[in-house]
């Protein structure tokens, strides 16, 4: 049987995807039994160089032309303007969807995923979170047995790539920013990643993939690491913790916990050695127990390959018309995104060196309920920083688990006390023993 398939936006994926699609066609037939055609390729710009040249008689500038063509539409364009307009016409045209638009679904998707559901079409997008690893299908099919605990997810790698140099080489993260952005991992531009926005994409699509309901992109919590101090990451070395930019999904009874912030977890726990441009995702299941994806997140190879994973699952579905594991709405009722986060706390004061300090601060975060576990306080390591001729030195404080909106009030009344120089430094902890 033959599937035709259209791809409209032919940047950097949607290059590797055509290269793929032509170049192990023969291959992917012989697996699946369906030979998956590529019929049209549409973009407004074929004089750009690319690293693979598309067939003449494939290129168009007109999508429409992909519509009327194709059963299985590609939507590789981006942002949330054109290419919702394009899926929504795709859809109602009767065509499977693939995309790899996590920024659109996350934020807009809902429109979309209901669309698909209604016309009883197919919507894939595992290219959208951990480009060549596999955990859409992974939370889809093989997952689908579980009660899904908790997600922990290294899903950007720009920004993990930063913070691996701050933490192996003790640069600053302009320093590490400046060289991700001269070898190609982050863009002029890279808000998108250091702000935090992309991998609150990614785990917004995997939450509502894991519990069964649509969440408001409003509703997410999201911090980058763009204000990240060297001397936090070496401090947090003294304790025994690595910082990584890390999502995080969590049911808790009725409610679910979705965020993004910089975080120390353990340096002996497998997140923590994923290391340079690598995204790592790990997913505990009530049955399966904690499994772990690691691959590369992102270039036109690997995305590639996530996107033609989905393009056999739209062929199969055009044959058998299965819509199982598709809906990310099958949850009975509304679960509630939690603000008020459970968590351990690395904070840090700057104050003066001298007796009684460490007892004031003591005392507010005891009215707050908040109880500490351990005190570090290191001369080497602000001379490490580059801080050991200040005035003030730093006195971090690791507390036990406590709920944010405590530790923001406790913070709020440390601010007022006048041994406390500059602003606190809040990182959250990841450690299940505590």
């Amino acid at each position: 049987m033959q599937v035709k398939v259209g791809i409209v936006g032919c940047g950097t994926v949607g290059t590797g995807t055509a290269k793929l699609l032509l170049e192990n066609g023969e291959l992917i037939k012989k697996k699946t039994g369906i030979e998956f055609k590529l019929v049209k390729v549409a973009d407004i710009d074929w004089e750009k160089k690319r690293e693979f040249e598309i067939p003449k008689e494939l290129r168009t500038t007109d999508y429409k032309e992909v519509l009327k063509e194709a059963d299985i539409v590609v939507e590789l364009v981006g942002g949330t303007g054109f290419a919702k307009k394009l899926i929504l016409e795709a859809l109602n045209n009767g065509k499977g969807v693939v995309t790899a638009n996590k920024h659109l679904l996350a934020e807009e998707g809902r429109e979309i995923f209901e669309l698909a559901k209604k016309k009883n079409l197919f919507l894939g997008f595992e290219a959208a979170v951990g480009g060549g690893i596999p955990v859409i299908k992974a939370l889809k099919e093989g997952l689908v047995g579980n009660r899904i605990k908790n997600i922990l997810g290294i899903l950007n790698g720009t920004t993990n790539y930063i913070l691996t140099e701050m933490f192996e080489k003790g640069v600053s993260f302009e320093i590490a920013l400046k060289d991700a952005q001269e070898k190609g991992y982050a863009e002029a531009d890279p808000s998108l990643d250091v702000d935090g926005w992309d991998a609150a994409h990614k785990i917004t699509l995997l939450a509502m993939l894991a519990y069964g309901n649509y969440i408001d992109f409003k509703d997410v919590y999201v911090e980058g690491i763009r204000n990240i101090d060297k001397l936090d990451v070496e401090l947090g070395k003294e304790l025994g913790y690595t910082l990584k930019l890390l999502a995080i999904a969590k049911r808790v009874d009725s409610e679910i916990e979705v965020r993004v912030h910089p975080t120390f977890i353990h340096s002996d726990e497998a997140l923590a050695k994923v290391s340079g441009v690598y995204n790592a995702v790990m997913i505990e299941g009530d049955f399966v127990g904690k499994t772990m994806f690691y691959g590369q997140g992102a270039g036109s190879h690997p995305t590639a390959s996530a996107v033609v994973s989905d393009i056999v699952d739209a062929g199969r579905f055009l044959i058998c018309k299965d819509l199982r594991y598709l809906t990310v709405d099958w949850e009975d009722k509304k679960l509630k995104v939690r603000k008020n986060f459970y968590s351990r706390y690395y904070l840090r004061f700057d104050v003066p060196d001298k007796p009684g300090v460490l007892a004031k601060i003591s005392k507010v975060l005891a009215d707050f309920n908040i109880s500490i576990a351990a005190v570090l306080q290191k001369e080497m390591v602000c001379k490490i920083a580059g801080r050991e001729n200040e005035p003030v030195v730093p006195l971090v404080i690791l507390t036990h688990k406590a709920f944010e909106e405590d530790v923001q009030k406790a913070l709020t009344e440390i601010k007022k006390l006048p041994v406390v120089v500059d602003e606190p430094v809040l990182i959250r902890v990841e450690e299940e023993a505590y």
